[in-house]
């Protein structure tokens, strides 16, 4: 495959609002020990991209300053070492960051195939999303079949993949959304759905008896409802906090009903311990996305160009889904 000596990539050029993220042109990168190129097709967009945008996020050492955290496309050139993939396999993966590129480095051990019958678009929603729902709500969380599983923001790209995975799983699901459009689509997926302005979550999880995992993104004011809204022995996982991370709290109902709270961020993990949720998700997640029961849920396309617009669609709140920007083909 001949390569270009340039690459058009969107650039943060100085942390602030979406308008701050402009294309330039770069050198090609070249991958080293361990490493592919990949060709990248489209793109996901995620909150960490916000959240680096804004300065509030930084790459984790040898990383791209590129935002974009998965994406899609074709193996365009290996590194040292690299027996799994060869040039020109349809791959998704999990970035370190530079998704926002015509082409991207990634681990080769972060790379997954494209499920067969998915398209380009929709399996750049998936690395992302499943590593980080996979590891927390079963290798950190231990969800089982026939337990009560509840998640926050179940309509967001995360939301939609924890309903379907738990779903799949045999858990019984609910899901918190905004507004009566969110909800249907949580019900859709197979969750019922809570409307938290109208519906107190915790009085509808107690009602059934407490859940026993809770999956939070949310933080603040929501920790000691969770807690409430927890079965005993139950366990609560955190992987964001948009509504703060401090809080004060009695620790003595945790105690007492025996909780556990943990929570984890997926970016600054050792390259080891993403290749095992790889395995993992090649093992047990990509035969749900073969058997039907697991599909990426789609709102808005945008060209890499439009990065700025992708931003600001997902900072208004109203998406359903997935956002993806689409680099080439």
């Amino acid at each position: 495959m001949s390569l270009p000596h340039e690459m058009t990539v969107v650039e943060i050029t100085r942390p602030g609002e979406a308008d701050v993220l402009q294309p330039a042109r770069r050198p090609l990168p070249a991958p080293g020990a361990g490493q592919i190129l990949i060709r990248v097709a489209y793109a996901g967009v995620n909150r960490p991209d916000v959240l680096q945008r804004q300065g509030n996020y930084a790459p984790p050492p040898g990383a791209s300053d590129l935002p974009g955290l998965e994406c899609a496309g074709h193996v365009a050139a290996v590194g040292a070492g690299v027996t799994r993939w060869q040039v020109g396999d349809v791959v998704c993966a999990l970035l370190p960051g530079g998704g926002y590129a015509e082409y991207a480095l990634a681990p080769a051990d972060h790379a997954l195939p494209v499920p067969e019958g998915l398209s380009l678009a929709e399996a750049a929603c998936l690395p992302e999303t499943c590593f980080t729902v996979w590891s927390n709500i079963v290798m950190r969380g231990g969800l089982q079949a026939g337990e009560r599983f509840l998640v926050h923001g179940g309509s967001s790209g995360i939301g939609t993949t924890a309903i379907q995975i738990a779903a799949a799983l045999g858990a019984r699901v609910w899901a918190t959304a905004g507004s009566d459009e969110k909800c249907a689509a949580c019900a859709r997926l197979g969750a019922t759905a809570i409307n938290y302005r109208e519906q107190d979550f915790v009085e509808a999880l107690r009602a059934e008896g407490g859940a026993d995992l809770i999956l939070d993104m949310v933080g603040g004011d929501y920790v000691s409802r969770n807690i409430r809204a927890m079965a005993d022995d139950g366990r609560l996982v955190f992987i964001a906090f948009l509504g703060g991370p401090k809080v004060t709290l009695n620790l003595a109902p945790v105690m007492m009903r025996r909780l556990t709270i943990t929570g984890s961020t997926l970016r600054p993990q050792s390259d080891l311990a993403k290749a095992r949720i790889a395995e993992e998700l090649r093992a047990h997640v990509w035969p749900m996305i073969a058997a039907g029961k697991l599909r990426p849920v789609m709102d808005a396309e945008f060209a890499l160009e439009e990065a700025a617009a992708a931003h600001a669609h997902m900072e208004a709140g109203d998406h359903i889904g997935k956002i993806v920007l689409r680099v080439g083909e």
